[in-house]
């Protein structure tokens, strides 16, 4: 079991920055990497973000080189931080866990979220 608590999300006006985190707990099990998704309203959920236990990152081409995502393995918990926020980066921001199920490294747990509110 892997429990995913995010926190750091509120209002904030366009061109601004917030850092979300995203702690994790288990029971042992190791996740084969960590992701951050976003649902805006009325549309559907979108990855945004993955990073590996080695430090692969990976980023949707809308918030590459905006958003920074990094973990710290001795706290269990993954960061966010984005910058130059635009009101389309308005959503509700989950963290999710991926567990390895017959050797793809797949999205298995999800936080509840926390809203990101951007306004002009």
């Amino acid at each position: 079991q892997v429990q995913l608590v995010e926190s750091g999300g509120g209002p904030v006006q366009t061109g601004g920055s917030l850092k979300l985190s995203c702690v994790m707990s288990t029971d042992g099990v190791t996740p084969c990497g960590m992701a951050w998704y976003r649902q805006a309203p009325g549309k559907e959920r979108e990855w945004v973000s993955s990073i590996s236990p080695d430090d692969t990152i990976v980023y949707q081409d809308s918030v590459r080189g905006r958003f920074t995502i990094s973990q710290d393995t001795r706290k269990n918990t993954v960061y966010l931080q984005m910058d130059s926020l635009d009101t389309e980066d308005t959503a509700v921001y989950y963290c999710a866990a991926m567990l390895r199920e017959k050797a793809v490294c797949r999205t298995k747990y999800w936080g509840r979220g926390t809203q990101v509110s951007v306004s002009s």
